[in-house]
């Protein structure tokens, strides 16, 4: 009797629709771009330029673990650190959209006034970095 409960179930279920699961996943490159890039590009023009004001880790910048470990972004200022560009990297790109990256919170959020980004503006959507940034993904 087991056998015909068991042989039923199987052919109900072969009769059931599949089910939608919704889009696709990003393939997992979007969401690793370049890794020299970042180096090159990213951490020196957007992440850590040399005008503080536009820093996110200078002077004591929001981002920068060693002074606000509290931040979302957790970045290490000191790149001398072994594996500080590593886990900066990883850090980055943890605040990337996959499949759209122009929608990226790296992106949005210090093109954003508060409360969005307690920062305030750091840059404009004219701004070059945004065009660096653009640039970064395949």
């Amino acid at each position: 009797m087991r056998e015909v409960g068991v042989a039923a179930l199987v052919c109900l279920l072969a009769g059931c629709p599949s089910v939608d699961l919704g889009n696709s996943p990003a393939p997992p490159s979007e969401c690793a771009p370049d890794r020299q890039y970042f180096e090159d590009v990213i951490w020196p023009e957007m992440l850590a330029p040399s005008d503080p004001s536009r820093s996110c880790i200078a002077e004591g910048g929001c981002h920068d673990i060693g002074n606000n470990p509290r931040s979302g972004l957790r970045l290490e200022a000191d790149i001398t650190v072994a594996g500080a560009l590593d886990d900066n990297y990883r850090a980055a790109t943890s605040f990337l959209t996959c499949g759209f990256p122009m929608g990226s919170p790296l992106l949005t959020k210090p093109s954003s006034a508060p409360p969005d980004h307690g920062g305030d503006i750091i840059f404009a959507a004219d701004d070059p970095v945004v065009s660096a940034f653009e640039s970064w993904f395949p």
